[in-house]
């Protein structure tokens, strides 16, 4: 497609990155993996997935300089995805092992799952509940169901921010919004027609975003 939007998948040396590429390809998007900054920088959105521990992935992307650039960009509008580790990133701090300071896009910080009796990591589908309306989950029923594994979620996050929710023994924040940056805690690439929905949407985003620029 000659109007499909270009997303950079950020390649920093952890994630399912060819499954999340697939998925954009298959919603319409010229998906790239990469860790250079030019292309990075061409591309009118970027997906930030992730699987792994926090202070693990925060040093990978400093090592890339990719720690300064993608708030850079953001700060400069350009539509951010995080995806599971890569929603965690977005915030100040990380409590995972030994402590890490994140990406400081959106106020908040890291915890393990308060699960109490359950157990930990969460593996398995749940539904979302959305707290605001947002072009990311147009045409996505309340309550949707979304596949998750993680251990950790965001704490303390400003109400404004929260775009869904599910419950693991206790509520917690699983979709972020802050202007151009959105996060999902869920992976939306392994959740069926809804994750394909969501990123067909995240594609429409950006492509706006270009035409608007």
């Amino acid at each position: 497609m000659s109007d499909a939007a270009t997303v950079a998948v950020v390649d920093y040396g952890m994630g399912n990155l060819r499954s999340v590429e697939k998925a954009l390809e298959r919603v319409g998007a010229a998906a790239e993996i990469t860790s250079d900054h030019a292309r990075i920088r061409g591309a009118e959105g970027i997906v930030l997935p992730g699987v792994g521990a926090f202070p693990k992935a925060m040093r990978n992307l400093r090592e890339r300089g990719l720690d300064t650039l993608l708030p850079e960009l953001a700060t400069a509008g350009t539509p951010l995805l995080g995806i599971c580790l890569g929603l965690q990133l977005l915030f100040e701090r990380s409590s995972e092992n030994e402590g890490e300071e994140g990406l400081g896009l959106l106020p908040g910080h890291v915890e393990r799952l308060p699960a109490p009796s359950l157990k930990v990591p969460l593996i398995g589908w749940a539904p979302v509940g959305w707290r605001k309306r947002s072009p990311l989950v147009e045409q996505l029923p309340d309550q949707c169901p979304f596949y998750f594994v993680h251990s950790f979620a965001p704490v303390e996050v400003e109400a404004d921010d929260v775009l869904g929710a599910t419950e693991y023994g206790l509520p917690f924040v699983c979709a972020v919004e802050r202007a151009n940056v959105f996060g999902v805690q869920f992976h939306p690439e392994k959740s069926s027609t809804a994750g394909l929905r969501l990123l067909s949407n995240f594609a429409g985003i950006c492509a706006q975003v270009a035409a608007a620029a």
